[in-house]
């Protein structure tokens, strides 16, 4: 156990945050994402919604200020124009770090291939819908 950080975070994703650089990026996935064939680097957390680890990651973790938006989600299939609920759940755990940048829609196969390149990907069990994120990791300015 480590003071201040959410026990969420076991030793497995806390290697992978720290390993991550500038620019790289985590996936965030529910528990219908296809993660174990996608993932270069594969965390299962199926014990919790992707809303609880969302919050936990970006407590430990600087969201990149460098571009536009350092959060994206994945489109409805169909409806495009449309924001599942779970969307400002993610919002405001994002907003609870400190990040005041927008969650980008990406559409549902460009998403996965985003995935694909993700430093890691954090397969949660998550059940609703939509319920995937990728955060990009920013800087710790001294």
């Amino acid at each position: 156990m480590l003071k201040g950080i959410d026990p969420l975070l076991g030793p497995e994703l806390l290697a992978a945050l720290r390993a991550m650089g500038h620019g790289d990026e985590i996936a965030i996935v529910d528990a219908n994402f296809p993660a174990a064939g996608l993932a270069r680097r594969l965390v299962r957390e199926g014990g919790i919604d992707a809303v609880r680890m969302t919050a936990a990651v970006a407590g430990v973790m600087p969201l990149d200020a460098f571009g536009p938006a350092a959060a994206f989600r994945m489109t409805v299939v169909d409806a495009p124009q449309s924001e599942p609920a779970i969307v400002a759940e993610f919002a405001a755990a994002l907003a609870r770090a400190g990040y005041a940048g927008p969650i980008e829609a990406v559409e549902r196969f460009a998403f996965y291939e985003q995935a694909r390149q993700a430093f890691v990907v954090v397969a949660t069990g998550e059940r609703r819908l939509y319920g995937n994120l990728i955060l990009r990791k920013g800087v710790i300015e001294a």
